[in-house]
């Protein structure tokens, strides 16, 4: 073979080579997404609409495949984060709640009666504090890319109304895993019991537990009232805030414009499913007092009430939290 036929062969494998690269490179690629809840709840509706912003923007290039009910996991919502961590879960639209045994500066939010009202959610995520709960995230192993919202906690059960410490002696309340809600119930009186949302249904319709802790959209998407929560008690004593993340390995292994599309599209749609979590609330309380659910709303004095209740679970909890973040978070929320 002549020189100049070996150099035509040389090129066309060369070009055949480079070929195969960007055919390889324009593949599709799936990555799975945890959710705690399906997309029947606000929460799972936001991985839904950041894996079609992600489809969208990539065209077609990147899938986010959702996986509902802490599949992943499963069903053991807690350890949704070292899964993340660890490269079994690629993504994730997670709450603070079940990320803190792991993060433990996540704990600020589940602090009781500490943050007020949705204008104090939006100052401490967007302030400062905001930044240093992100920082503790990334610094774990996980990448976060946005907030959402599983919104403000209310307090049900079968026994009767609830308006004062006092009332929650001896009720049995589920909880989720976390030790601070632990500590806080136990402060009221109550008995706390730790289970995971796959088995709290059937806890309460059993009677095994008497009440529960969740957001509106949680009590009335699963119809809780039916599984005998006739009693609930508005009294905000917590909020939960979503995060989107990735996975740390999985976030290096895409170029800069998939890393910022992917950002942005998870910011987007944080924040269209924050405006709708909160535009839908007062329709999810209507609804719910509609279908004989007996709702006490507490007076400033009643609320008081339970803010001295839990100081010490305050005292206990700040040096865990951190200090600073605690103190950033106060700042932000008084500048509002």
């Amino acid at each position: 073979m002549t020189l100049s036929r070996r150099l035509t062969h040389f090129t066309v494998a060369l070009a055949g080579a480079a070929l195969l690269s960007t055919s390889l490179s324009a593949q599709a690629r799936e990555l799975s997404v945890s959710t705690v809840l399906s997309d029947a709840f606000p929460w799972g509706q936001a991985a839904e609409r950041w894996a079609e912003l992600v489809e969208e923007r990539s065209e077609g290039r990147i899938t986010l495949r959702v996986y509902p009910n802490s599949q992943l996991v499963s069903g053991d919502q807690t350890r949704e984060f070292s899964a993340m961590r660890s490269g079994l879960i690629d993504l994730a639209v997670g709450s603070t709640i079940n990320w803190s045994p792991q993060v433990p500066e996540l704990n600020l939010f589940s602090l009781p009666f500490f943050i007020p009202d949705e204008a104090a959610v939006d100052a401490v995520t967007g302030g400062e504090a905001g930044e240093l709960v992100f920082d503790a995230i990334e610094s774990r192993g996980v990448v976060p890319l946005a907030w959402g919202e599983n919104g403000f906690r209310q307090l049900s059960n079968s026994r009767g109304p609830i308006s004062a410490p006092e009332d929650l002696d001896g009720l049995r309340i589920r909880v989720v895993g976390s030790p601070l809600f632990q500590d806080t119930f136990s402060a009221l009186g109550a008995d706390p019991t730790q289970m995971s949302w796959t088995d709290a249904q059937p806890a309460l319709t059993t009677g095994a537990v008497d009440g529960q802790e969740n957001p509106l959209s949680v009590f009335d998407v699963a119809r809780i009232d039916q599984v005998g929560q006739e009693y609930l008690t508005r009294w905000n004593y917590m909020n939960d805030p979503l995060i989107f993340a990735a996975n740390q390995r999985v976030w290096d292994s895409l170029d800069e414009a998939d890393r910022e599309m992917l950002r942005e599209t998870a910011i987007e749609a944080g924040e269209w499913e924050i405006a709708m979590t909160r535009e839908q609330e007062p329709e999810r309380l209507a609804d719910i007092e509609a279908r004989g659910v007996t709702v006490t709303e507490l007076s400033d004095e009643q609320h008081q009430a339970f803010v001295d209740a839990t100081q010490a679970v305050h005292e206990k909890w700040v040096p865990r939290i951190g200090e600073a973040i605690v103190e950033a978070a106060q700042a932000s929320m008084d500048a509002r």
